[in-house]
């Protein structure tokens, strides 16, 4: 707790998008860790194969999420960088859609950062400094069939984040930072990217005629993260190759 090297807090940071912004947040020099639900494998992998921390709570359980902010305060100081990165999709039509599936995206998607960010930002603004980094998503921008709790989860996300880059400045930084497609195994069986004839038409939207890559995420985070960011907060950084221009 002691330690004077930069602490960073990753949710959902031990497998995909969420690993490389670990990853990037550790050799940047950072203390990482990650926070899990429930893969324990991966959890596994993140600890004893690349050194992150990790640490288990469950973003769509208030009281977990107070509590592993308390571990965090309590057992490794206080976070110069919170990533927000933790999500789940639950797809169905709309009429189809129950509270349960409206509810637990919500929960975890808005609610979970909200309430993380609640409970670690007043020891960032008594440290005076802090960076905050919300991951959405171009659904919470562009809408999209069988998603609109996901849809309304991300939407809410881009609104906090430029709340919050209001009532925590100017101490603390916030901004989120939207990936477009992004090559991960998730992302493969989600649009069936195995399928050359599949991958080969979603390449044809995107102007870079390539899916990104986890690290190119990263390389966002480290911009955010930065200095080079000074002077940036309550914005959105777009990610996709061009694929959908706001």
């Amino acid at each position: 707790m002691t330690s004077t090297t930069p602490l960073a807090v990753v949710t959902g940071g031990t497998r995909g998008i969420g690993l490389a912004l670990s990853l990037r947040l550790r050799d940047l020099g950072h203390r990482t860790i990650a926070l899990y639900r429930s893969d324990k494998d991966a959890a596994r992998r993140a600890a004893d194969e690349h050194g992150i921390d990790v640490l288990r709570a469950d973003l769509g359980d208030r009281a977990s999420v107070r509590a592993a902010a308390r571990t965090i305060l309590g057992e490794h100081g206080t976070p110069e960088v919170l990533v927000n990165n933790a999500g789940i999709n639950i797809d169905r039509p709309f009429l189809e859609l129950t509270e349960d599936d409206w509810q637990d995206v919500l929960d975890t998607n808005l609610s979970g950062p909200f309430h993380l960010t609640q409970a670690l930002a007043p020891a960032m603004l008594d440290a005076g400094t802090g960076t905050v980094v919300n991951i959405g998503a171009t659904t919470g921008l562009r809408p999209r069939l069988n998603g609109v709790n996901y849809a309304a989860s991300k939407a809410g996300l881009l609104q906090l984040t430029k709340c919050l880059a209001l009532e925590l400045a100017p101490t603390v930084r916030v901004n989120c930072l939207i990936p477009g497609m992004t090559e991960t195994q998730e992302l493969v069986d989600r649009f069936r990217l195995d399928d050359p004839e599949r991958r080969a038409a979603v390449l044809s939207e995107i102007p870079q005629r390539r899916i990104g890559s986890p690290d190119d995420i990263a390389d966002a985070l480290e911009y955010l993260v930065g200095p080079l960011s000074r002077y940036v907060t309550g914005q959105k950084l777009i990610v996709d190759g061009g694929q959908f221009m706001w």
